[in-house]
């Protein structure tokens, strides 16, 4: 009996040991922003309004992290319609024929202090292509339910050519570089 109870105690600290944690965002408390330069003078921002998102890792520093990420290219919302609608069509999104924009990470690195490199594939459309985000870890807090809440900020820049994006592509209207930012919460799984 003695050995059994040994062998469960091992069996439960080595579970324990190897358990990963998952976190979903919370869309109430992140955001999916982008901001554009429009004729070389001035910007052009917007979001994404749905979203969906989950880390999933073992080690407390994250660097084991697995991060899936999926953008509802519908959601778009620039304050105009008439732009949103454009900018689901062919010669941006494709929203009918690619709903969604996906990102899988490949790593995530620890820099100084609370700074992070993500590295991963995006898919925008048809195309797929690597990128890397600079990411600031805001730390961790309990919310008034008692949910432990993980705060992040990820920025990167991407070519919207490289996508298959149609519109303009001399960038003289709609420049090439959109640069991305991310704003995200996510919540502990119990």
């Amino acid at each position: 009996m003695k050995r059994l109870f040994l062998f469960l105690v091992a069996v439960s600290i080595s579970v324990a040991s190897f358990a990963q944690t998952k976190w979903t965002v919370d869309p109430m408390h992140s955001f999916v922003n982008f901001s554009v330069k429009h004729m070389g003078i001035s910007f052009v921002d917007g979001s994404f309004k749905k979203f969906d998102g989950s880390v999933v890792a073992a080690k407390a520093d994250l660097t084991d992290a697995k991060i899936n990420f999926t953008v509802d290219v519908n959601s778009v919302n620039t304050g105009v319609e008439m732009r949103d609608n454009h900018l689901k069509t062919d010669d941006f999104f494709n929203a009918a024929q690619y709903p969604t924009m996906t990102f899988e990470s490949t790593s995530l690195k620890k820099g100084k202090e609370n700074n992070y490199t993500l590295a991963g594939k995006l898919t925008i459309r048809d195309v797929t292509k690597d990128v890397v985000f600079a990411v600031v870890y805001g730390g961790t807090a309990k919310d008034q339910q008692g949910n432990t809440k993980a705060g992040f900020t990820a920025t990167t820049t991407v070519n919207r050519l490289d996508y298959n994006i149609k519109y303009d592509p001399t960038g003289a209207g709609v420049a090439k570089d959109i640069k991305v930012t991310l704003n995200l919460e996510f919540t502990q799984a119990k």
